[in-house]
């Protein structure tokens, strides 16, 4: 029965990784949405950046599948439904601003819109367990915390996708470890959400690996970071697995780093930190003579042992589940530690 099922999600998945290829080769060639290099990018030529919608329609498509195919699978009517407008409105919100382009406050309006959307039917963080504190209700604080994550990891995400693979290979490993995660754990709705990204990326992945004929834009980063984020709490509040919060934030520790890194680095430079910029840890690598290719799987690699973490502190004890991130801080700082130097030798930063 068990193969019977991983067959048919195998098979589900082929279907939609070929259709998220075909899409991403017909937006290539069709769709003009143009990214010419300037003094911030990381690519020398003029690069189409309209490969994130494939994976938004591909993942709707998916979805679309799901609701028809295996209304068992999903959540209660108004979390679904809830999830899925939410989703739809920062897709449109990100393909309008790949088409147009918008200003960061605006931007950041409408993904606190759709961050309220989501919280306002009870997705929300609203305990932690802590060492020794045991499980802490949130309270009122629990709507400006997951507020925060959501809008959070949405712009992380779309701030660490600079580099050709890094973005959608990031996605296929983080959500393919969420899969299998909440999977051992019973889950049924957040599982089969997790296949469908993974497979939706992988598709796309395909062209945008180095050298990447076709970019993700704000159309697919955007969308991506706000999906996981939501999903992180679906799984804890309304999923059968309950899957510790910690899991998601563990997966993306090494996007999270970065971008607070840099956020608080450029803060206390006197930077105008909404500019666009190249001086993410990732890019500072790129920039120091390490291919998009390694950089991509130096950064594919930390999210497979975060991965591999996720699976360990999902077996401890609530309160000591935090303990996991302690080896990955102390990675992450030695990393940091080595790239600023060599980034300060090189003339890169102050």
């Amino acid at each position: 029965m068990m193969f019977s099922v991983l067959l048919t999600h195998l098979g589900f998945g082929a279907v939609l990784c070929a259709l998220s290829a075909l899409l991403t080769w017909v937006l290539m060639k069709r769709v003009r949405i143009i990214d010419t290099p300037n003094a911030r990018s990381s690519h020398t030529r003029p690069t189409p950046r309209s490969g994130g919608i494939a994976i938004v329609v591909t993942f709707f498509i998916g979805l679309l599948a799901l609701w028809l195919l295996s209304a068992d699978a999903v959540l209660q009517q108004a979390y679904f439904w809830a999830f899925c407008a939410a989703s739809f409105l920062i897709g449109v919100v990100s393909i309008v601003d790949d088409l147009s382009g918008m200003g960061f406050k605006a931007k950041l309006i409408l993904q606190i819109a759709c961050a309220s959307a989501v919280m306002s039917l009870g997705l929300v963080i609203d305990q932690v367990s802590l060492p020794m504190l045991g499980v802490w209700s949130l309270g009122w604080l629990a709507f400006p915390i997951t507020l925060v994550w959501i809008v959070g990891l949405t712009n992380a995400f779309n701030f660490m996708d600079g580099i050709d693979g890094i973005a959608g290979g990031s996605a296929v490993v983080a959500a393919g470890s969420f899969a299998l995660i909440t999977f051992v754990q019973g889950s049924t709705f957040v599982y089969l959400i997790s296949i469908i990204i993974v497979w939706a990326c992988l598709g796309f992945l395909l062209w945008n690996w180095q050298p990447a004929k076709i970019f993700m834009g704000d159309s697919g980063s955007q969308f991506l970071g706000f999906v996981l984020a939501v999903m992180a709490v679906m799984a804890g509040r309304f999923d059968d697995s309950h899957v510790s919060f910690y899991v998601m934030p563990l997966l993306f520790f090494h996007f999270i780093w970065d971008t607070a890194f840099t956020f608080v680095r450029r803060l206390r430079a006197g930077e105008r930190v909404t500019q666009a910029h190249r001086g993410h840890l990732y890019q500072l690598m790129n920039r120091l003579g390490l291919s998009h290719a390694r950089v991509s799987t130096m950064y594919l690699s930390m999210g497979a042992l975060q991965g591999a973490g996720a699976l360990v502190l999902v077996n401890i004890d609530g309160g000591y589940r935090v303990l996991v991130f302690v080896p990955f801080v102390v990675f992450q700082l030695l990393l940091t530690k080595a790239v600023m130097r060599r980034a300060r030798a090189a003339g890169l930063v102050a």
